[in-house]
């Protein structure tokens, strides 16, 4: 039973730094690619950011090109997001998601088998 857990959220002023975190377990992470989505109040979930099983390719949705930074540690089995120069858009829930391997277009959520429960990201001044 493949399991994704997210922390790391919280309550930030604009222009400030969060780091979320998925931890995976059930399977090996090594081999699978991962992603970031969310989803603001009202709005249709949403891509964020992918990285490929081998760490070596990462996509982002151009609403947070560089401002995010998605990275994994293999040997932890984490998925992390450094989060930077936030802004009030970006309040959501964020989600961790995988495939059963890989997936051939980032964006789609259809191709995203298991998922976290999620993690809230609020900011406001």
């Amino acid at each position: 039973q493949v399991q994704l857990v997210e922390s790391g959220g919280g309550l930030v002023q604009p222009g400030g730094s969060l780091r979320l975190s998925c931890v995976a377990s059930g399977r090996t992470f090594s081999r699978y690619d991962m992603g970031w989505f969310r989803q603001a109040p009202g709005k249709e979930r949403e891509f964020v950011a992918h990285i490929r099983w081998n760490g070596g390719t990462t996509s982002y949705a151009d609403s947070v090109k560089g401002r995010f930074t998605i990275s994994r540690d293999i040997a932890k089995n984490t998925m992390y997001l450094q989060m930077s120069s936030l802004k009030f858009e970006d309040t959501a829930v964020y989600y961790c998601a995988a495939p059963r391997t890989y997936v051939t277009s980032p964006p789609n959520e259809d191709e995203y088998t298991y998922w976290g429960q999620g993690t809230q990201v609020t900011v406001s001044s």
